[in-house]
């Protein structure tokens, strides 16, 4: 591989300002912002660098780019997923470094939305293709570059176009370059599944209007209502109330346990608490028990409530209505149409039954793969190779799409550093870091073709 890491290595500069330019296109799918121009961006690129790129137009929403390249010298088909859109900039004022589309490098760090989730991802793996087909003049395994533009919310339009092109998405194994390597140990993390998350918001109706509170004995509260709703879901020791939630959920085998031990001896804790800005794990969870909580347990988090009158001064109100958002972090096997079901005759049968129920009823199942499959196996040598040592490998981590119609065995892994800021103001990446990046795609290319 010393060949494609020095043509990678004599075109860093212009990797780095391809990305400086994805970074500086607004994509914000949450609220319908720049998605179809990002689109085009990316086709655009990949022309530039020789790579076949279509859009494939979804009912609804922007279009997914496809693209695949054929290898004479390997059978296996890998299907590189990645994401052009990125999560709203908000708080604007909160960024430095020219704001969230500046692209600004600063002492090597690169600054902007997008920077780490995703648009690096992408990039790495249309550059490492393209250091194969300059090097080589063909790429080691069958690619199928796959780019769509709603991840950063759920994916909602996905769903029925893959049911459609299941031949066209076909592949021996699938992974996704999108997140940081582990605080403390410096290598990725190689995650062999993905959990599936609920989103649902939980309404309370109170008076037609707003009314005096004088009032508050004679009609009902919909904040309160709502609080002890909220407190029938969940307990102050983190457990799910609602009855079978848990039922048939994967129970880690000795496998699992060997990595989360692993993971606890390479990791630095203090480190990730200061990341979190917190002085201490909850329920005082340290060491395995913190990994495998945040491995293998389902959570139901409170994302924010919104309610009456929280302005200037004071209002004498009783609500209209109460609103709150939450997430649901489904473990495999705890499936989305079935958890959104139990959670309905959870309120009805406490007495909520006034309290309306909005569900995404998009999401994907949770799956779990072995580290024995041959993706599994691929991206922890690649991991070794590039990064001289071996991976942290994790049981499961985000949500997924596509595998409700398509089963592809997929492995989630990340090349950023710690401290990229996903999902917050500040988002950045190490120019070092994407460069090697670039690498970690190539040696999984590489690494797959001939598994």
């Amino acid at each position: 591989m010393k060949d494609i890491y020095a043509y990678i290595d004599a075109h860093a500069d212009e990797f780095i300002a391809d990305l400086q330019t994805f970074v500086q296109q607004p994509s914000v799918s949450a609220q319908d912002i720049g998605l179809r121009d990002c689109a085009a961006l990316v086709r655009q690129m990949m022309h530039d660098d020789g790579l076949p790129a279509e859009f494939h137009e979804l009912a609804e929403g922007p279009p997914v780019i496809f693209g695949e390249l054929r290898s004479p010298s390997s059978k296996k088909t890998l299907l590189c997923y990645s994401h052009y859109d990125v999560q709203p900039p908000e708080p604007v004022e909160a960024w430095t470094h020219g704001g969230p589309w500046s692209g600004a490098i600063v002492d090597g760090v690169l600054y902007g939305r997008g920077a780490t989730d995703n648009k690096s991802g992408v990039l790495a793996f249309n550059k490492a293709a393209k250091a194969f087909l300059a090097v080589r003049g063909e790429v080691p395994v069958n690619l199928k570059l796959f780019i769509e533009g709603e991840e950063e919310i759920g994916s909602p339009h996905l769903a029925d176009w893959a049911a459609q092109n299941k031949e066209l998405l076909a592949a021996d194994g699938m992974h996704c370059l999108d997140g940081s390597l582990e605080i403390g140990a410096e290598v990725p993390d190689v995650s062999l599944g993905l959990k599936s998350v609920l989103f649902a918001e939980l309404i309370a109706h109170g008076p037609r209007e707003d009314v005096h509170s004088l009032n508050f004995p004679l009609v009902p509260n919909p904040v309160w209502d709502l609080v002890h709703a909220l407190a029938t879901i969940m307990d102050r020791d983190r457990n799910i109330l609602i009855e079978d939630w848990a039922e048939g959920i994967y129970v880690p085998d000795a496998e699992d346990e060997g990595y989360l031990a692993d993971k606890a001896r390479r990791i630095d804790f203090d480190l990730l608490r200061e990341e979190m800005g917190v002085s201490q794990f909850v329920l005082g969870r340290d060491g395995v028990d913190a990994l495998r909580a945040r491995t293998y347990e389902p959570t139901a988090n409170i994302q924010g409530i919104v309610a009456g009158y929280t302005g200037p001064g004071t209002k004498t109100i009783v609500p209209k209505e109460a609103r709150v958002r939450m997430d649901f972090r489904l473990i495999p096997n705890i499936q989305p149409e079935a958890a959104a079901a139990k959670l309905r005759a959870h309120l009805k049968a406490k007495g909520f039954d006034m309290i309306e129920v909005r569900t995404f009823e998009h999401a994907e199942p949770p799956y779990k793969i072995s580290a024995r499959e041959d993706i599994s196996k691929s991206i922890i040598a690649a991991a070794h190779e590039v990064y001289g040592e071996p991976p942290i490998v994790n049981g499961v981590s985000a949500e997924g799409a596509i595998l409700k119609h398509v089963w592809i065995p997929c492995v989630l892994t990340g090349f950023a550093n710690p401290g990229c800021n996903l999902h917050a103001p500040d988002e950045n990446i190490h120019i070092d870091k994407y460069i090697k990046g670039i690498k970690y795609a190539a040696a999984i290319m590489e690494h797959f073709g001939k598994s």
